[in-house]
């Protein structure tokens, strides 16, 4: 298939900008893959779809304050950096993305604050964007990550483009004058089992589940599990070839452990669900997937870049976000879900007003 057959017209606004005040407020279209019937739902009613023995799949990434904002030596231009990955702890070596990267060139220094306690060393290209950095400081390497989140920030999309309220306005418009963090993201833009720091985006299909909504599934029966994949901005890299076997997926790092493992073998062998929340989780599970559906622990990393057409082998139910156009998680969905029937949902989805994104609705794929 062709990217230019996902696009999708989905209206600005309908992106949402805030959470919704309580967690398990949002709607979820539900989408019964093999009749392609719809129902329209909230999160809450998601109990009635499962019962005793199914098993849900979460991921406990936890996300990081990964972008920072610093002035370029010299001509003190504001340059934002972002995080992806340590490479190296003692030498405190980073992959990043500046912005704008046509002002940053090996060698450059960076300073992430007025008393230069961190300074960031430009020692190599990686992409159009990407830079290796080297972190200059007197801090030892524990207080050195601790002050590198202090001076970080949540990582919102760049779809997220509300004005500041009047305080933040007033700290920031000087240098930063499209930020759009407040203080209520710190918290909100976390998942309530959020565990593992290392995620620089946040697995946003369990942004839904609140502490009695998982009451309401233990009560019912149904298993929740976890593994980690540490979602990273190979996520929501742009896709730049129509021609879809072509586009090279970057690697991010995951972790399944032997009580999920275990879990799922259970679950095949009674013929219970298997719900994976997000198409992290998704592919997670698919790289780790054997011909019959069983999978394996592991700890490592994949590239695994899925859209249709595909055959999944571990779950049979999706609870997925509501995701931009020709994203790499709508491919993800569509190979789930099938082209048709979640083409139909999409545009259903825009022409019932659903909020699209992190802080959006949600959509329960099953047979």
């Amino acid at each position: 298939m062709k990217l230019s057959q996902f696009k999708v017209n989905i209206p600005e606004h309908l992106f949402a900008q805030y959470p919704l005040p309580y967690r398990d407020d949002s709607r979820m279209l539900v989408l019964h893959r093999k009749t392609g019937e719809i129902e329209h739902k909230g999160i809450k009613d998601i109990v009635s779809y499962f019962g005793e023995g199914d098993v849900f799949v979460f991921n406990d990434a936890k996300v990081f304050p990964a972008r920072l904002y610093a002035q370029k030596e010299k001509t003190m231009a504001n340059i934002e950096i972002f995080l992806l990955r340590e490479l190296n702890h003692e030498m405190r070596y980073w992959d990043v993305l500046v912005d704008p990267a046509r002002k940053i060139r090996i060698g450059n220094k960076l300073f992430l604050d007025e008393d230069l306690t961190i300074v960031a060393e430009v020692i190599d290209n990686t992409t159009s964007r990407g830079r290796t950095v080297r972190f200059l400081t007197d801090y030892d390497n524990s207080e050195f990550l601790d002050r590198l989140y202090e001076l970080g920030h949540t990582p919102l999309p760049k779809y997220i483009h509300r004005p500041l309220d009047e305080e933040l306005q007033q700290d920031y418009e000087n240098l930063f004058p499209d930020y759009p963090i407040e203080e209520m993201d710190e918290e909100r833009y976390q998942t309530i089992f959020a565990e593992k720091i290392g995620a620089v985006a946040v697995p946003a299909s369990g942004l839904h589940f609140s502490k009695q909504l998982f009451k309401r599934m233990e009560i019912s029966g149904i298993e929740t599990h976890i593994l980690t994949s540490y979602v990273s901005l190979g996520n929501f890299k742009r896709i730049e070839v129509d021609d879809l076997p072509k586009h090279k997926m970057d690697s991010e790092e995951i972790d399944i452990q032997q009580p999920l493992v275990d879990a799922v073998d259970r679950a095949h062998a009674a013929e219970k669900h298997i719900c994976a929340v997000g198409t992290e989780v998704i592919r997670a599970l698919e790289h780790v997937a054997g011909t019959i559906g069983q999978i394996k622990s592991y700890h490592g990393w994949t590239s695994k870049f899925i859209y249709p057409p595909y055959d999944f082998a571990v779950s049979d139910s999706c609870l997925v976000n509501l995701y931009p156009s020709q994203s790499i998680q709508l491919l993800c969905v569509a190979a789930f879900g099938g082209y048709d029937e979640v083409m139909n949902a999409y545009d259903e989805a825009v022409r019932e007003g659903y909020r699209f994104g992190d802080y959006g609705d949600a959509m329960l794929i099953m047979d």
